[in-house]
């Protein structure tokens, strides 16, 4: 069977998967369904309804093999993402224990999140995507996997402030950048989507939106800064991504 799953699947499936995996999905559908407290990412929202998202279900993101379960999905979904509809998006969810959820703090999800996309990066068997610069610090630069450039984005049971990265498991979604061809600030319906996500997002976090989310592209943009969103308005001095390779590059010297 695909490791990726879609909605029909799962829906009509449901009872068949692990009592955790149900748990999660039912959560994400909750969310995404809600009526009185709309979801702020319209994409996400229109893509799960319209069953362009894909869905995967991996381990604990401090075992060594969850990081080669996730690169399994990512290589499986960009083969398969432009076929799944223009708000194409994978979704996984990561078995998160009690005991993770007690002992763990933001930072420390950001840690993991960091270190997941990092050793993912290093099982990749292709080449970085000529056209994307390496250095995270340029404002082009997005995290690549099988020659598919992606918008990444995190959630955590943690987070309690910025309730729009909130979730009770440990979620990540990649959205190719192939879907931001028409929402971007050059095109009228890129920048009502825009203006539709802020005003929900003020609505849904009673906060003001992070500094950090700014346009893919810009200038003054770092693509990484806004994957994972601390609870504050705080952000890593440095992109952890980096660090994280050069770190696993020098153990294997």
């Amino acid at each position: 069977m695909s490791v990726l799953l879609d909605k029909s699947w799962i829906e009509e499936n449901l009872a068949s998967l692990e009592a955790w995996k149900q748990d999660a999905y039912k959560s994400f559908a909750a969310m995404l369904n809600n009526k009185d407290q709309l979801y702020p990412c319209v994409p996400a929202q229109r893509g799960f309804h319209s069953n362009h998202l894909r869905f995967g279900f991996i381990g604990d993101p401090r075992n060594e093999n969850t990081s080669q379960e996730l690169a399994q999905l990512l290589k499986e979904y960009g083969q398969c993402s432009r076929e799944t509809g223009k708000y194409a998006s994978l979704v996984v969810f990561c078995e998160t224990s009690d005991s993770l959820i007690q002992t763990t703090h933001v930072e420390g999800y950001e840690n993991m999140f960091w270190s997941l996309l990092s050793n993912v990066s290093e099982l990749d068997e292709k080449e970085w995507p000529e056209e994307i610069p390496k250095e995270p610090e340029h404002h082009a630069w997005e995290f690549c996997f099988d020659g598919e450039p992606y918008f990444s984005f995190c959630a955590t049971p943690s987070h309690q402030v910025r309730k729009s990265r909130h979730f009770p498991y440990f979620l990540l979604a990649f959205q190719p950048r192939w879907v931001f061809e028409e929402i971007n600030d050059s095109t009228s319906f890129g920048r009502n989507i825009k203006k539709a996500i802020r005003k929900r997002l003020l609505r849904f976090d009673e906060i003001e939106p992070h500094p950090d989310l700014k346009w893919y592209g810009q200038k003054d943009n770092h693509e990484w800064k806004q994957y994972f969103l601390r609870d504050d308005d705080t952000s890593a001095a440095k992109c952890p991504f980096t660090a994280m390779r050069n770190k696993l590059k020098n153990l294997r010297k």
